[in-house]
């Protein structure tokens, strides 16, 4: 392998585009080819050749590929890339069904190619500071994780609903920050918007360690949020993952006078600090990461049978929705 790795994209709609960008300006990594059947009517492309198939990109010799095609295509375009012995950044979700989703570990694994997906939230400054300070022990025990996910529709996604496209962010961030593995899930979907899927849904679930976990996503309001709580034995962290803001509301450790306050043997307000964090571009550090992963080098990527698992629980929470029912999601590996 080249001290510069050889790196193609697969797909330049609205994501493509970003992934791009990116890719063009990456210490160590030359952008020599961007597929997609449309074109480059926007110039997106940064310059790279435009090509209509896989299989061309594959015949520059590249070193490994970004796919961010639809998600219906994620497993024919990735085991065609597995197939040519070609390292893979696959887009959140995996795949849409777990079988795909499976099919893509099995093809990658047995080869021993580097791959991973773009859960991109894993590179968000707030859920990374969270994240190192719920390892440092700073929480305590943790009761519940809350997450809030809502926003206008985007007419970029139609092969999807809200679960797999968006949901699925809130599933494996949940896991990432904790830890942990979810072992039941309970969920309720409506689709108002006259597709065929789901557009908004409100799930309850339990964590392997006993947290208790509720997710909120919509594409039906005009409000667009990105909230991520996690509140413990020492207090509340809240997480703003569109401003990348991490605060932390403690627990008081001041008695009350107040009798009617006293009353109630529970938490009461303390102090809240807003942490300064340095803040880089998620899709930027995504892109380091895999890239140092690609080498050889230490990453902490979201490896394909991570992504595997969050595809298992989305498929979980459609499975309740439908049937009215609490489902375990189907046990994996714990191996990452």
């Amino acid at each position: 392998m080249s001290a510069v790795l050889k790196a193609g994209l697969i797909g330049l709609g609205s994501m493509g585009r970003h992934h791009a960008r990116v890719l063009a300006g990456l210490e160590g990594v030359e952008l020599v080819g961007v597929v997609d059947p449309m074109g480059d009517k926007n110039g997106w492309a940064q310059g790279a050749p435009v090509l209509s198939t896989v299989e061309e990109l594959i015949a520059l010799g590249i070193d490994y590929a970004v796919v961010a095609c639809p998600t219906g295509l994620h497993e024919e375009v990735g085991l065609q890339l597995a197939d040519a012995g070609v390292c893979a950044l696959i887009e959140k979700p995996l795949a849409d069904t777990v079988e795909g989703a499976r099919r893509l570990v099995e093809a990658f694994e047995s080869r021993d190619l580097v791959a991973g997906v773009g859960h991109i939230e894993r590179c968000n400054p707030a859920l990374l500071s969270l994240r190192s300070r719920l390892e440092a022990g700073e929480l305590g025990d943790v009761y519940q994780v809350v997450t809030r996910r809502q926003g206008p529709f985007p007419h970029r996604i139609a092969d999807v609903g809200v679960v797999k496209d968006l949901a699925t962010h809130d599933i494996d961030l949940t896991g990432w920050v904790t830890g942990q593995t979810y072992t039941s899930i309970a969920a309720h979907t409506v689709s108002k918007s006259g597709r065929p899927h789901e557009d908004m849904v409100s799930a309850v679930g339990q964590l392997s360690d006993g947290t208790m976990v509720n997710h909120l996503v919509n594409w039906l309001s005009p409000l667009k949020e990105r909230f991520t709580s996690v509140t413990g034995e020492r207090g509340c962290f809240i997480a703003d993952t569109l401003t990348a803001d991490l605060t932390f509301h403690s627990n008081a450790a001041v008695t009350t006078e107040w009798e009617a306050l006293r009353a109630f043997r529970g938490v009461s307000e303390g102090d809240m600090i807003r942490y300064a964090i340095p803040k880089r571009e998620p899709l930027l550090v995504e892109h380091e990461l895999f890239r140092d992963a690609v080498q050889g080098k230490p990453a902490d990527i979201c490896t394909l049978r991570q992504g595997l698992r969050t595809v298992e629980v989305a498929a979980a929470v459609i499975e309740s929705a439908t049937r009215g029912v609490t489902v375990q999601p189907a046990a994996m590996s714990t191996t990452a």
